[in-house]
């Protein structure tokens, strides 16, 4: 079963100008990580655990992320329970839920000041905990491979269809074991 990120409709966002000055040569996306529920205070390496997932899933796919922007919201179940009901019409806490945001399609619509926004993720502390205890994970792993899962929706990748599931899937753990992080499906394949 596939209950990891889910989209909804895109957020509105502006676009920016590439730098034209030096440059790394991979530009990587600026990650905000904002902790707005108390029990990610258990985990006080989440920040640095998901800039790193994050960090990695954008040197390792085909997409323009430099200079972009995202947020990643630490939340707990309440709290995802929310935007899944309200964006999803879903009555229920998940995991991780992403929100890709809208790309201006006009020249006029862009503003040379203002970053590219890749859009949001939210992460729900007791699922991911759950989860990871029931699969005997670690929890950053788990939290690592929902960075990413959520980090991989908002660039386009999806999991509605067998083959797009398995595309992503097989870059999730690619992407994973750059981190030395065991494939997460392996369990899932062999009980299938």
């Amino acid at each position: 079963m596939r209950e990891y990120a889910e989209k909804r409709s895109p957020k509105n966002s502006s676009d920016r100008k590439r730098n034209s000055g030096a440059m790394a040569q991979s530009a990587l996306p600026i990650t905000e990580v904002l902790v707005v529920a108390e029990s990610w205070q258990s985990e006080p390496d989440a920040e640095a655990v998901i800039q790193r997932a994050i960090a990695a899933a954008a040197e390792m796919v085909d997409a323009d992320t430099g200079e972009a922007e995202l947020a990643v919201m630490l939340t707990d179940d309440a709290g995802i329970r929310t935007l899944n009901s309200n964006w999803r019409g879903i009555d229920k806490p998940t995991n991780v839920l992403s929100f890709p945001a809208l790309q201006p399609t006009g020249a006029s619509s862009a503003r040379d000041d203002a970053p590219r926004m890749l859009g949001d993720i939210a992460i729900a502390y007791e699922t991911t905990r759950r989860e990871a205890d029931d699969e005997q994970k670690p929890f950053d792993h788990h939290l690592s491979h929902l960075a990413i899962h959520g980090f991989l929706h908002l660039i386009g990748y999806d999991h509605e269809k067998d083959e797009d599931a398995e595309t992503m899937e097989t870059l999730e753990t690619d992407i994973l074991m750059h981190l030395g992080i065991a494939d997460p499906y392996a369990d899932q394949e062999r009980m299938g």
